[in-house]
Parts: structure tokens; sequence; C-alpha cells
């Protein structure tokens, strides 16, 4: 298999798992929470790479690939320890600092957006939550990006 084919292939991976992360948002309900709009950064970049390497397939950008997907491989592992209590969380994930807010203020703040914890599992299957299944998912195209940086032509 060529790099480009194989380049494709991790960035189809990437596209796949944001269009699973929309479709639970916006189809299933199931706002993010923080730790979930950050995995889905890098996935974005390797989309983008793998337009790159379309047209120019050279190892440095399956190498930034492959950076990408490990990328949002660690933040679900990350987030996966956060949601099992095994560490704690950004302050964002919390819930915001609302120290110097009127009650009108907060109130007002709590009805605009919908308040979701990254230490609360939304979904889960086969035992494992959705960030633990983007960090499985996500160093699985990762190693497909260094087979394609590895790939000679």
């Amino acid at each position: 298999m060529s790099r480009r084919i194989l380049l494709l292939l991790a960035a189809a991976g990437s596209a796949a798992l944001l269009a699973g992360a929309l479709a639970f948002q916006y189809l299933g309900g199931l706002a993010p929470c923080p730790l979930c709009l950050w995995q889905r950064w890098p996935h974005a970049a390797a989309v983008a790479l793998g337009a790159l390497g379309a047209v120019l397939p050279a190892a440095w950008v399956a190498g930034l690939g492959a950076v990408a997907a490990a990328a949002s491989g660690g933040i679900g592992v990350y987030h996966t320890g956060v949601e099992r209590g095994w560490w704690q969380g950004p302050a964002t994930c919390a819930g915001a600092d609302v120290g110097g807010l009127t009650p009108e203020e907060l109130l007002a703040r709590i009805m605009q957006a919908p308040l979701v914890r990254c230490d609360e599992v939304a979904w889960s299957l086969g035992g494992l939550s959705m960030a633990s299944w983007n960090a499985v998912l996500s160093f699985a195209l990762a190693a497909l990006w260094l087979a394609a940086a590895l790939r000679r032509t």
C-alpha cells in the first residue's frame, strides 16, 4: 500500500471519529465537556494533514499526523483518568468560577449553557467511555500514520 493511501486512510479515520463525536452531540444530545472538545482538535489537524498528504505525501506530513493522533489519544487517556477518579481534571471541567457573580448573573449563565462535567461518563460501550474509545482508536490511527511515515513510496 502506498504512503498516500495510508495517509488518506489515517485521515479518514480521524474524520470518522470527528463525525461520530458530532453525531453524539447533535443527534444524540450528548453535550461535550471541555476535555471532549480538546480531543477533537488534534483530529481536525490530522484531517487537514491528510488533505495535505494527498498532494504532498511526504514522510514529515505522516509524522505530524502521527503526533496529532497520538495527542488526541493522550488527551483521551487523561480524560479517562479523570472519569475514573485516578486524578483531578482541570478546573474548567468542574464548572466555571462563579464567585463574583450576582444570583441573577449566575442563573443567566446556567440557563445559557449545559453543565457537562469531565468526571462523569455520559456513554460507554464494553466498559469503555467515549474518551477511552477515542484513546484506543487514536493510538491505532497514530500507528497507521507511522506506517505511512516509514513507507518508502
